[in-house]
């Protein structure tokens, strides 16, 4: 990655300070070039640092990635465990460079079914860059929104038969408490890439007013100057959150 010492960043106005994204058509990308498909996910991987170094120029303060889905194990086994490697690899490769960067990692997510060496790594990338202010990069890695929210209401279940939440209490201000997104502010724009349509179980709580942006760009091809061309476009789009004006 670049230095911190880049150029002074030129925020888009009224732009959006968290863009999730949706991160598809690796595996066409390489299919379309006669390669298998996880040459589509290493040329995708570099692709998401460009967009991370590109965050500030345009105001973007939170990026939230969607890495692995809890559907992901779907897949094939080898092209499974070349995805478990890549990450690995990933995160082994990018630590230092994220830091000196100024780059917060967070991974969200089940662990659970991960194994130990990745487990071990994302917790490592978390902490030697939990200083970091720069950019808050959101990694979320066999993830789902129903099963997020399905953990979240656990716990929170588990907090009202343990007497410390008053169940009357509960509202629409309580749940987020729970979701793995905590501390991060609600995505403004969720793009996502190759053409789909759908949002597929990503976000589903935390992007009930967010904008939406569905592009034929296949994410190994998504470049810095589109990634801006979007935040602009969202920058004058009319946000009433249900509200009526003029």
């Amino acid at each position: 990655m670049k230095s911190v010492a880049s150029p002074t960043p030129q925020p888009v106005p009224n732009g959006p300070r968290h863009v999730a994204i949706i991160m598809d058509g690796n595996g066409r990308w390489a299919t379309q070039r006669g390669r298998p498909r996880l040459f589509g996910h290493h040329a995708g991987a570099k692709r998401v640092r460009e967009v991370v170094e590109a965050c500030p120029d345009f105001g973007v303060e939170y990026l939230t990635i969607f890495a692995f889905s809890t559907e992901n194990w779907k897949r094939t086994q080898v092209e499974v465990a070349g995805l478990m490697s890549l990450f690995r690899r990933y995160i082994s490769k990018e630590t230092r460079s994220l830091s000196e960067f100024g780059v917060r990692v967070r991974f969200i997510g089940d662990r659970v079914r991960l194994d130990a060496k990745l487990i071990r790594l994302m917790s490592e990338l978390e902490e030697a860059t939990s200083h970091n202010t720069r950019v808050h990069l959101t990694i979320a890695l066999n993830y789902g929104g129903r099963d997020e929210v399905a953990r979240a209401t656990q716990r929170l279940a588990q907090d009202v038969a343990d007497g410390k939440l008053d169940p009357a209490k509960v509202d629409e201000e309580t749940l987020p408490k729970y979701l793995d997104t905590c501390v991060l502010p609600d995505p403004d724009l969720v793009i996502r890439t190759s053409g789909e349509a759908r949002i597929s179980n990503f976000l589903l709580w935390q992007s009930a007013y967010a904008e939406y942006e569905f592009i034929d760009t296949l994410w190994p091809d998504f470049s810095k100057e589109e990634f801006g061309r979007l935040c602009a476009a969202y920058g004058v789009r009319d946000r009433r959150f249900g509200a009526v004006t003029g």
